[in-house]
């Protein structure tokens, strides 16, 4: 099928609003909104699953958010994304407050980043993607892992942390945390399409006192756990994506001057890229206030970024660098847009 301008007819984008709570369907051909589907309090992030065509999303708290909340939730909204319907909900009690997803397609798993609770540190659960069992949990050794990201090859698995000045880094094989990668406090991350390298941004976002560290994305050698370089840059950066192609995305934030509100007052947010390989930068194109998530279309032309105090998702053209859409998601507080999931039609 030849491409367009933008994503391909048949496939579509799905939306998290942590406020609405809502998942929103649009078309990725035409962005046209589709579908509003009511999901618990507080969803956070999505992972789509093209084998069973079921879209996951975690629900994190009760109300609020991260250090603000009235309480952890325990619910993955399992939806399926041909009828766009609620299929079932999964439990995580003994654990709480899933954040993180990520899609082992050849064992079959699903992990999903969970906080510390009053026994146990914060983990990993593992989840059979055909039967939705727990099949196990893996500790991370810090209080709340937030971003999870997997080696191509199932066998690493990579979360950061805000509150523990580290990269937690599990041997998915024997369920253990085999290392911690030194960093002050941590945000989004991502693997390289050929396992080599995570991206790592860091230090944490903290709107209260001053950075720790000059932002930028810490770059690690999966084999040997060591960061071989840091990539600047100008803001605070929370979101990290590679597309299929190896170009790194990068969301970086921008306070403004006179904080207002929990979680300050924000000029648009930028979208940094970098090149394949060399992770030169390319360019950088404005996106919405505060962005939080970020994914690309299965060929990597198209980046989206999702603007969680604006409540809008970016859509970017990655070879031009410009903007091609602007999408609007509900909300009925402060928190609106977050996680994304880019859903590829079995046509396409």
């Amino acid at each position: 099928m030849t491409p367009t301008p933008a994503g391909l007819p048949g496939d579509l984008l799905a939306v998290v609003s942590q406020t609405g709570p809502t998942v929103t369907f649009f078309d990725a051909a035409t962005h046209e909104r589709l579908e509003v589907l009511q999901v618990p309090p507080q969803p956070h992030e999505l992972c789509f699953d093209p084998d069973h065509r079921l879209l996951y999303c975690t629900s994190t708290y009760r109300s609020g958010f991260y250090h603000a909340n009235e309480g952890p939730a325990h619910e993955i909204t399992v939806i399926d994304v041909d009828t766009r319907t609620v299929v079932t909900t999964l439990g995580t009690a003994p654990d709480h407050a899933p954040h993180g997803l990520a899609l082992d397609r050849q064992r079959g798993r699903l992990y999903v980043s969970v906080e510390a609770t009053g026994t146990e540190p914060g983990g990993v659960l593992i989840i059979d993607t055909r039967t939705h069992a727990r099949l196990g949990r893996i500790p991370t050794m810090a209080p709340g892992p937030h971003w999870f990201a997997l080696t191509p090859d199932g066998r690493q698995g990579f979360a950061t942390n805000k509150e523990a000045p580290f990269v937690s880094v599990v041997d998915l094989d024997r369920g253990i945390c085999t290392a911690r990668i030194p960093v002050p406090g941590s945000e989004g991350l991502a693997v390289a399409p050929d396992g080599r390298h995570a991206y790592v941004a860091a230090p944490k976002a903290d709107f209260h006192t001053p950075p720790s560290a000059p932002p930028g994305i810490r770059v690690i050698d999966t084999a040997t756990h060591e960061i071989i370089r840091t990539l600047p840059t100008r803001g605070q950066v929370m979101p990290v994506h590679v597309t299929a192609t190896g170009t790194l995305l990068v969301g970086e934030l921008r306070p403004d001057a006179s904080p207002d509100g929990p979680l300050g007052s924000h000029l648009p947010g930028v979208l940094t890229v970098f090149a394949p390989g060399t992770l030169a930068p390319v360019g950088e194109v404005e996106v919405g206030h505060f962005p939080l998530t970020i994914t690309s279309s299965p060929d990597g032309r198209l980046g989206y970024v999702s603007g969680n105090l604006s409540s809008t998702v970016t859509v970017v053209d990655l070879n031009t660098l410009s903007p091609l859409a602007t999408l609007e998601v509900d909300r009925t507080d402060i928190s609106g847009a977050h996680g994304l999931a880019y859903i590829e039609s079995p046509q396409n």
